[in-house]
């Protein structure tokens, strides 16, 4: 794969940001595919936005291949999505450089103690865990991680 273009999301593009969402979450294996799950990450997009985040994609040929969402001001990477057919392409890897650049300093993420391959793949990056919480929202256990620029 050729370096990827990562850009701000477009509102006229979050249905399809919400089914890429949908499709990298449910190739975890932690929740099945579903009409309100779909809902709920619709709905969610435009929330989160309004909260901080900011919105990247990453695409191939005018498909969204991945999503990014990050909260700069407290250099939080909240969601890292690839969609199934892209992922294992270095995709992630190119979006984690993008996200090092945003933050050059600091980052730090939840990621469900479940989901081993992602919290793994952190490590790999050079991420080092600091605890574990639930999550009130989810009911999930999340580890959290942080890495800094040495």
């Amino acid at each position: 794969m050729t370096p990827p273009t990562i850009r701000p999301a477009r509102p006229d593009e979050y249905d399809d940001i919400a089914r890429a969402w949908m499709e990298s979450w449910v190739s975890t294996g932690l929740s099945p595919r579903s009409d309100g799950l779909l809902s709920d990450l619709r709905a969610r997009l435009p929330r989160e936005i309004a909260n901080g985040w900011s919105l990247f994609v990453a695409g191939d040929d005018g498909t969204i291949a991945a999503m990014l969402a990050l909260h700069l001001p407290t250099a939080l990477l909240d969601q890292l999505m690839v969609v199934p057919a892209y992922q294992d392409r270095s995709l992630g890897r190119h979006l984690l450089a993008f996200t090092r650049q945003c933050l050059p300093d600091e980052i730090w993420l939840k990621c469900v103690r479940e989901n081993e391959k992602a919290w793994r793949w952190y490590e790999r990056e050079g991420f080092v865990f600091e605890k574990e919480e639930v999550n009130p929202r989810t009911g999930f256990m999340m580890k959290h991680y942080r890495w800094k620029k040495r």
